[in-house]
């Protein structure tokens, strides 16, 4: 329902930002740092190689990062699903990029600002409000965060019958 919704009537980055979040486990903070390079079209697979810090939320002021851990560095296999619209999304951003040429700071983001400050990443805090938003449009708990839609990619997982191993490796948890 929370993607239907999305996917129905969301704000651009609303589907693909959710989608992938619910459908590869990973952080906010990862999402964030996505860039196009990241992602092998041929191969279905997203590489984690960093994530986003901003302290205090401002689109000038981020900074890439290592992620937690040497173990946080990863490739997840995604479906044809999720790279199709990731193709579809390149396309539309393409089309963005043209457009405003060299007004567009263009470092390769996947979530990228369109609006103001044109090609800057998105904050996070930005996605929480996001999430808030659809949740209400769809008549569920607005108070929740986007961080469930890991625990909804660990049920899908647990239904395919992934290892206990398997599921942790995907979402860079440790059993200690």
């Amino acid at each position: 329902m929370f993607l239907k919704t999305a996917k129905n009537r969301g704000l651009e980055h609303d589907y693909l930002m959710f989608l992938i979040l619910a459908y590869t486990g990973i952080r906010v903070g990862e999402l964030v740092a996505l860039k196009w390079k990241d992602i092998d079209f041929v191969n279905h697979s997203i590489s984690i190689t960093k994530t986003y810090y901003n302290e205090k939320n401002n689109t000038f002021q981020y900074q890439l990062v290592p992620p937690k851990t040497k173990k946080s560095r990863r490739k997840i296999i995604v479906d044809e699903g999720v790279i199709n619209t990731l193709k579809n999304h390149k396309e539309a951003q393409n089309q963005v990029i043209e457009r405003l040429g060299d007004a567009y700071y263009n470092k390769d983001f996947i979530f990228a600002k369109t609006e103001r400050q044109h090609g800057y990443p998105i904050v996070i805090q930005n996605c929480q409000n996001r999430v808030a938003r659809q949740l209400k449009i769809a008549g569920l708990n607005p108070e929740l965060t986007p961080h469930p839609l890991r625990h909804t990619h660990t049920s899908l997982l647990a239904e395919t019958r992934c290892s206990f191993k398997q599921i942790m490796d995907r979402l860079d948890h440790s059993d200690d």
